[in-house]
């Protein structure tokens, strides 16, 4: 379920944005730099901003982003998506309920959700989301909140349990996508590999460029 008058959801190369990292006077030009280099979906992450100023870098990063048909998802927040407009919102398991997040956003609204256990994912399989957030695959300092990290045969096991597209997260760079996208991710969430970048737009297409050729490594073998 999504917003129609945006393209295709892809979920290949998922930005997860970390002011603390860009600067926050460089948070929005990051993030368009990154779309500039291949970004396909965009989520909105910032903790210590006031709630007037994630409305107001959220409300210009999705007015920004929706001339190039990219989603902009919120996390945590469903206020701050709804004021701004956001097409979506990701929520954690101390989160909202998705289903008041579904009432509340409508039909077309993109919700994720993170699963960081076996039991967790298979709870949420009876729930009204789109995606499943799987974090972390490896330990990462951007996100310590987290278990046990479910590792590439964790992350294989969970492909052939669901049928939910899977964002992997935690650890995700230039060493590490093409091993979770063979194990069956649909996309791969980055955070420090771009917003610590002093490239964004350079970092982004060589991410891509990996996605690329393991969509199309994936193609020919089947």
């Amino acid at each position: 379920m999504r917003n129609p008058e945006l393209s295709p959801t892809n979920y290949s190369l998922y930005l997860v944005t970390d002011s603390g990292m860009t600067g926050r006077d460089h948070l929005v030009e990051w993030v368009m730099k990154a779309v500039d280099g291949g970004v396909t979906m965009v989520q909105y992450r910032e903790k210590t901003a006031s709630t007037a100023q994630m409305i107001r870098e959220a409300t210009e990063i999705r007015k920004l982003l929706h001339t190039k048909g990219i989603p902009l998802i919120v996390n945590d927040r469903l206020d701050v998506a709804l004021a701004a407009g956001a097409d979506g919102v990701h929520l954690g398991q101390h989160d909202m309920n998705p289903a008041t997040a579904r009432k509340l956003m409508g039909p077309d609204a993109l919700i994720g959700y993170s699963v960081e256990t076996w039991q967790q994912a298979q709870e949420a399989e009876r729930l009204d989301v789109d995606y499943f957030g799987v974090s972390p695959i490896f330990a990462t300092p951007t996100k310590t909140d987290t278990g046990r990290p479910w590792g590439i045969e964790g992350l294989r096991e969970l492909r052939a349990s669901t049928r939910k597209p899977l964002v992997a997260i935690g650890g995700m760079n230039r060493e590490t996508i093409a091993a979770a996208l063979r194990a069956g991710a649909d996309g791969v969430a980055v955070v420090s590999s771009i917003c610590a970048s002093e490239h964004p737009t350079k970092s982004a297409r060589e991410l891509m460029e990996i996605i690329r050729k393991e969509r199309q490594a994936k193609r020919l073998s089947t």
